[in-house]
């Protein structure tokens, strides 16, 4: 038993609950995101089982498939034993199993069997097929990790071989100071060798930026809370703001290349309104009959027929009949829902469950037009006509909508006596199986209705005799029982039932766009993002939707694969033809397009049409399919849109010239393993002195104002595809590195080669050199970060130069006062004997300034001969800001401006 909002344990059938009609309502969020209400129904025979006595009472065997991943699908059949009789046989499908992970909502109770515990539930399978999500720094960060470890060793190695090397002469042993026993001398060689290659990897293992993981980290984290605090993506109706689930693809989201949106409820409200009906060549609005008369804020419409005949009349009564107890919604009491809305039969309030937007608005529209569908309840339906009469229909069957036959039937029985077959669908699943009906001029109706962007669905039915219907149900049980291919046995029985069909007449609902959706997606494709929508449909109806938002524009050249095109030509010679139009073009369209300049050039559309698709992606015998894949995919990427219609639903240069320069020193210490810096530089030079600058650095830094990407997204092609993430970065800021460390090291070296740098003609020692190199090196690479940034708040100056000083600070404090914990103290008054020498502080200046020439001369060069996009924008912005200008982000180094983005 499980009760209302309590998680489902495992998998289990349901078998009855507090609600009489044996339903409850659960949400699934856990596992597909759909946080929407989702109706499940209890096996027929057991739903009248309430208590926990009645339950102990019932006596069956469930037989089921085997344990598999698909949350949609399940195939079973339930055995139900009574006293002295042959058991019950029930289908089981995916509406009787409540999943694991799923919550019991408006529900008080639910008693089940479970059927998939463990990890043989479908939530268990999921998880275990899905990859950890990575972002591509993450990965990046790995790959460049691997080079780093693989300069360790080499480093290691060199050191080694050199130091034996160095040692094999004679008379070169170890100094006077450190020279070793004679048992040390007396160990085998190969373990000294190997003892010596770790000491070496100890001692340069500062290489491997395990502090730079840190610091990605605690952005991503801390990203995320400005993510949160963002007010620019508040949203005042739903009074909610940005939600971020998890921080580890922050990064990503300047990086997305393709986006895949549904059409209904993703461009569209999903907020359906009726329109019209069109029933034996009579259009109908609502409180409107329309024979050849203008409809408001329309053109005038050249109907067939001037009134309707005796058989025309019974067609019409049969299509509002079939409108209404095809979209099979459930109309609940006033006990049972909080809703505002009034059923029009007893003034009560009422809500329509297990329904689609669309669905809703047809049988609204239905009402509004004299027919009205009070309630489906314990298998029967009423409906109140147009002349005010109550009819009662029993439901006998329904043939349920699956996105391949794009149709769906219900068989009903009259108070009569009178069995009908009403079918209702896309037109391209109902048109081709009528034999009878006004077919030319409700096609004609439909697709003027498509082309205007509405959304269209026919209607059909036929009557069935007495033996018919029971042939039908023989053959839908035999198919319902299978544990085997269900699928597509009850497929071939739906194919066998919907057939001979007469044709009624069409509905037509609009579905508006979403506020500022074409906007959005202009915006999108200026910044080199690609459209692709997917949408189940009619061809006419996705393109003037397509064209509304834009994803399609007049210059557009739309090119297609659908199924009318493929009966003239062959899927091989469509797809060449295609090839050749977009591909000869596409280097100057990627060319431009990255300039920004996308508008003035020629761009491509591409529709293709679920069938297809299926013929694309479907294997042959002779291996073909993956040509014709690969082929089809190149076509997609040279495209600026692509609508499927008719288918299923800074800092690595540190962590280098941070520990080259101990590399360099091995050279000339005797390869000693002797550290160049102290032990507390070596622990603080990533935690202290340098990680909080290129934190806060990547969290407030932007290019350019915040306005300025809005009125131009193009700018955000500049760093499409990781374009600042890649090799020639990588490897030019480690060649940096180690252009900055040679700086460091040598520069100090020579220097100070014999040369007294003292008033009392001392000379530096050991620490005092190490010591010198180490401050260089802090300035140079905080300095460096300075260089590259341009949006300047308070924080970046408290950060940046408050680095610098607690270097300073720490430095005089840990050498200038004795520390009774320590043991020894061989830094003592080390750094002020440094400071107090004039040529010291010469060699930081001209140290400092020849490590960073590099850096000013790239960034001038480059901003004057090859400027990206981003840097003549931000040029620009200087250029028409006047000197007494307020500040803003595109002004770099002036007094600082509010930061960005703002909290709350």
């Amino acid at each position: 038993m499980v009760k209302e909002d309590e998680t489902f344990p495992c998998d289990l059938i349901f078998l009855s609950s507090s609600r009489a009609d044996g339903t409850c309502h659960v949400t699934t969020a856990s596992l597909d995101g759909e946080s929407s209400h989702k109706t499940h129904y209890a096996v027929q025979d057991t739903k009248g089982f309430h208590t926990e006595e009645d339950i102990d009472s019932l006596h069956a065997t469930i037989e089921c498939e085997r344990p598999q991943p698909d949350l949609y699908k399940f195939v079973g059949r339930i055995n139900v034993y009574s006293d002295l009789n042959d058991p019950v046989v029930r289908p089981l499908g995916s509406e009787n199993l409540l999943l694991r992970g799923a919550t019991l909502k408006n529900t008080e109770k639910i008693f089940g069997v479970a059927v998939y515990t463990g990890m043989e539930t479908k939530m268990a399978l999921n998880y275990q097929s899905k990859s950890q999500k990575r972002s591509a720094v993450e990965k990046s960060m790995n790959v460049f990790l691997i080079v780093y470890l693989c300069i360790l060793v080499s480093k290691a190695l060199i050191n080694t071989v050199m130091k034996y090397v160095w040692q094999s002469e004679p008379f070169r042993d170890e100094p006077w100071y450190n020279q070793k026993t004679e048992a040390e001398r007396q160990r085998n060689l190969l373990l000294r060798a190997f003892t010596d290659f770790l000491a070496f990897m100890v001692l340069f293992n500062y290489i491997i930026p395990v502090s730079m993981y840190v610091t990605v980290e605690m952005q991503k984290f801390l990203g995320s809370y400005f993510i949160t605090w963002d007010e620019e993506m508040f949203d005042e109706e739903t009074g909610e703001g940005p939600l971020v689930n998890t921080s580890d693809l922050n990064e990503e989201l300047g990086q997305v290349e393709y986006v895949f949106t549904d059409k209904t409820g993703t461009l569209t409200e999903n907020n359906m309104e009726f329109k019209e009906c069109c029933v034996e060549g009579h259009v109908y609005v609502p409180h409107a009959v329309c024979n050849g008369q203008v409809l408001p804020a329309a053109a005038a419409i050249d109907m067939i027929d001037a009134s309707p005949g005796a058989g025309g009349r019974e067609r019409e009564e049969l299509f509002f009949r079939a409108v209404c107890l095809c979209h099979t919604i459930q109309v609940k009491d006033d006990d049972e829902v909080d809703g505002p809305r009034k059923s029009p039969d007893s003034g009560k309030r009422c809500a329509y469950i297990s329904s689609s937007p669309d669905e809703v608005a047809l049988v609204e529209g239905i009402q509004r037009l004299g027919f009205t569908y009070l309630r489906l309840k314990d298998n029967y339906m009423e409906l109140r006509n147009r002349d005010n009469d109550i009819e009662r229909f029993e439901l006998l069957e329904i043939l349920s909508f699956d996105s391949v036959r794009r149709r769906m039937s219900v068989i009903v029985k009259s108070a009569t006596g009178e069995i009908y077959l009403f079918c209702k669908g896309a037109d391209s699943s109902i048109f081709p199986r009528v034999i009878e009906g006004k077919v030319d001029q409700i096609r004609s109706r439909v697709e003027r209705n498509a082309v205007e962007g509405l959304r269209t669905l026919c209607v059909a039915y036929k009557r069935l005799i007495q033996e018919e219907y029971e042939g039908i149900y023989k053959l839908l049980q035999a198919a319902k029982l299978a544990l085997h291919d269900r699928e597509r046995k009850l497929a071939e029985a739906y194919e066998q039932i919907e057939k001979d069909l007469i044709l009624l007449g069409a509905t037509a609902v609009e579905d508006r766009l979403q506020e500022k959706a074409a906007d959005t997606i202009e915006a999108l494709q200026k910044a080199g993002i690609k459209v692709w929508v997917l949408t189940g449909d009619k061809m006419e109806t996705a393109a003037a939707a397509c064209y509304a938002c834009r994803l399609f524009r007049r210059n557009t050249q739309l090119l297609e694969v659908t199924t009318k095109r493929l009966e003239e030509q062959s899927l091989h010679d469509v797809l060449c033809e295609l090839s050749k139009t977009v591909l000869h073009c596409s280097a100057s369209l990627t060319r431009d397009s990255f300039s920004g300049l996308s508008a003035d050039v020629q761009d491509y559309g591409l529709i293709i049409d679920g069938a297809a698709l299926s013929l694309i992606m479907k294997p042959h015998e002779d291996g073909s399919s993956s040509n014709y894949r690969e082929l089809f995919l190149d076509i997609c990427r040279n495209c600026s849109a692509v609508l499927c219609c008719r288918m299923a639903p800074l800092q690595k240069a540190q962590n280098v010239c941070f520990i080259f320069p101990q590399f360099l020193y091995q050279f000339f210490c005797g390869f000693s393993q002797q550290t160049l810096y102290d032990t507390a530089y070596l622990t603080l030079y990533n935690i202290s002195f340098t990680s909080l600058p290129i934190l806060l650095h990547s969290l407030t830094e932007q290019h350019v104002a915040m306005d300025t990407l809005k009125r131009d997204p193009a700018l955000y092609r500049d760093i499409a595809k990781n374009a600042l993430l890649c090799w020639r970065v990588f490897i030019y800021w480690t060649f940096l590195g180690v252009f900055d460390a040679l700086v460091f090291f040598f520069g100090a070296y020579f220097m100070f080669e014999n040369t007294t740098v003292t008033s009392n003609g001392q000379v530096f020692g050991n620490w005092t050199f190490g010591t010198l190199v180490f401050t260089v090196m802090v300035f140079t690479v905080t300095l460096k970060l300075a260089l590259d940034t341009h949006y300047w708040t308070w924080i970046n100056h408290f950060v940046i130069w408050g680095s610098l000083l607690f270097y300073i600070v720490f430095s005089l404090l840990w050498g200038g006062v004795i520390w009774p914990f320590l043991s020894y103290q061989r830094m003592y008054y080390v750094f002020i004997h440094m400071l107090s020498s004039g040529p010291a502080w010469l060699a930081i200046v001209l140290l400092v300034a020849v490590s960073l020439l590099p850096d000013v001369l790239k960034k001038v060069l480059c901003r004057q001969l090859w400027p990206s996009a981003t840097e003549r924008v931000q040029r620009s912005s200087s250029r028409r800001a006047p000197a007494d200008a307020a500040p803003s982000p595109d002004r770099p180094l002036l007094m600082d401006p509010e930061p960005r983005p703002r909290r709350k």
